[in-house]
């Protein structure tokens, strides 16, 4: 991977850091999160919580045998309990707890079904939210997770780079629905193209499917999909969360929209499982290019390129 230039590696903003369904009551997820060790754990009764994962005792790491206690966080080396503050409210020995004894903690939030937490350089609280879009109607979360060597703003680009629809993914007859508009840290754009459709790999005709994205911030991208000729609406996430400065964990969730028609309830699953394989290997045909592209901090843009040069100056804030 080249250079990245004036690209921050760890841009501010909301990041999802895993899925609900990996976090049951009692359990835990350690993570390297923006360059930094952070374990989230859920209560007992349900809460979820984001703390840093090394105990302020003696150092210690949650991630290896630490245990959710009903609704504390239990470290394994000396029994140090911490409740989602922070605040150390145990020791393993039942003696007063030292003054020092405090996590950081990291705000978070569940949405639509993702864990999400936010990262700021200077620690500082957040300033926007994202908001839900509901569950009801659709099909359950399906998702994949890729280890790719990319930055955020580099994936999240792609969203309004329409230049490379034709070159890369094949699309034809790429349309704007939707001017780029963007508001704080909300950014929308709508499209279309047609898709080519292919049974044993022999193109048989193309098909419009249209698109419109809602990006909030650097880390969270969703994508309305409706495609006329099958009746689907579907909403696509793309996802990309830093590991270090040089990785990110890029993930591609999908609901669909249930049918209503006889049978549509057992079709639907099936249809979203297929509409994000096909959504996976759209993705694919980029990964190379993103792993072993260099960012261009001035680029040669030209007319067709699509309002990259407008992202740009949008994603500038999330360094601030």
């Amino acid at each position: 991977m080249g250079p990245r230039s004036d690209l921050f590696p760890f841009p501010n903003g909301w990041f999802v850091f895993g899925l609900s369904d990996e976090l049951p009551p009692g359990k835990l997820l350690a993570r390297t999160f923006m360059g930094q060790e952070v374990t989230v754990f859920r209560t007992q009764s349900g809460q979820a919580y984001a703390v840093d994962s090394y105990c302020p005792h003696l150092g210690a790491h949650f991630g290896y045998g630490a245990t959710v206690e009903g609704e504390v966080l239990q470290c394994p080396f000396h029994g140090f309990q911490f409740n989602g503050a922070g605040a150390c409210v145990r020791t393993g020995y039942e003696t007063p707890v030292p003054p020092k004894a405090k996590l950081r903690t990291w705000q978070l939030r569940e949405v639509d079904g993702f864990l999400l937490v936010y990262h700021h350089i200077d620690h500082e609280a957040p300033t926007w939210e994202i908001p839900p879009v509901g569950t009801s109607g659709w099909t359950q979360l399906i998702s994949r997770s890729f280890t790719l060597n990319d930055h955020p703003q580099e994936t999240t680009e792609n969203s309004v780079d329409v230049g490379h629809f034709a070159f890369v993914h094949q699309y034809r007859d790429p349309q704007t629905l939707k001017e780029f508009a963007a508001d704080g840290a909300h950014l929308n754009t709508a499209y279309s193209v047609k898709r080519a459709l292919r049974i044993f790999g022999i193109n048989l005709t193309h098909y419009e499917f249209k698109f419109e994205t809602q990006i909030y911030g650097l880390g969270y991208s969703l994508v309305n999909v409706h495609v006329p000729l099958f009746h689907v609406t579907a909403r696509l996430w793309v996802l990309p969360t830093s590991i270090d400065a040089d990785r990110i964990t890029l993930r591609l969730a999908l609901r669909m929209k249930k049918w209503d028609f006889p049978l549509g309830a057992l079709l639907s699953p099936l249809v979203a499982r297929m509409i994000l394989s096909g959504f996976v290997h759209d993705a694919g045909q980029d990964f190379p290019i993103w792993e072993n592209k260099r960012y261009t901090e001035v680029p040669a843009l030209a007319k067709g390129d699509g309002p990259i040069g407008k992202y740009r100056q949008w994603a500038k804030q999330f360094y601030r």
